[in-house]
């Protein structure tokens, strides 16, 4: 089956800023290695986006949707020195499309390069919303920041989250999911079909990505294996796909 999506981390290592940080995966696969997941570093791929093979091609396909530091924080400010040669490579490779996830989405403006105007079309800037402090912070900023392409993350989902500025028109589509890892926190149905209910309202995509370790519904909680979380959330079969706006 041929590969239609890459990931690319520039940097390792994060800082935690939030309630969704708690039980951070990157956190827990690096203990495992004795790795200090604080330290931010530059990785050995930094350049992939440009590396090629032996026949000249791109290793990174054209077309290709390319998962991008997801061991880290692109927005971090440790990064501020190494980020403005990241952009200058997705800028060069408008023919991947690029996707990062922040929690330092107050950081964009100090951060985007001098050509961004309203946002590379090539790049999706996602914002994680893990309850509702978070939301109410950063969905107004989210709202007026210059990007072509936004998803909302609500993953870990920590409570009901009610959204404070309506979706409709400038948010794509909406993540939502539980917890995984040993100490998972629990995550309810009820929150997320009410994540749900707002994206129909708003006209807005709606994803249930994976349900958590934890997981309660009707009452009951369930601790669902890792290998099922995914599997288990698409079988509720409740994602929302309104048509394009």
């Amino acid at each position: 089956m041929k590969k239609d999506f890459f990931s690319w981390n520039p940097w390792h290592g994060c800082r935690k800023v939030s309630a969704g940080c708690l039980n951070c995966y990157v956190y827990r696969i690096d203990g495992r290695h004795g790795k200090d997941s604080s330290v931010i570093t530059r990785t050995e791929n930094f350049g992939l986006p440009l590396h090629r093979k032996r026949d000249g091609k791109f290793k990174i396909p054209s077309g290709t949707l390319l998962y991008t530091c997801f061991s880290s924080d692109f927005l971090i400010e440790e990064a501020d020195a190494w980020r403005p040669e990241a952009w200058k490579m997705m800028r060069f490779r408008k023919d991947v499309h690029f996707l990062f996830i922040t929690k330092r989405i107050d950081r964009l403006q100090k951060c985007v390069p001098p050509d961004w105007g309203d946002g590379y079309e090539n790049v999706t800037v996602c914002c994680t919303m893990e309850n509702q402090e978070r939301a109410d912070y950063r969905l107004p900023i989210y709202k007026e920041a210059p990007i072509k392409h936004k998803i909302i993350i609500c993953e870990p989902l920590l409570e009901e989250i009610v959204f404070p500025a309506p979706l409709e028109g400038w948010v794509e589509e909406i993540i939502a999911g539980g917890e995984s890892g040993p100490d998972a926190r629990p995550c309810d149905y009820k929150w997320i079909l009410s994540l749900r209910e707002q994206c129909i309202r708003n006209r807005v995509g709606f994803r249930f990505k994976q349900t958590g370790a934890r997981f309660i519904k009707e009452g009951h909680l369930y601790r669902i294996p890792r290998p099922f979380q995914s599997s288990q959330a698409r079988k509720a079969d409740i994602d929302y796909h309104p048509a394009k706006w």
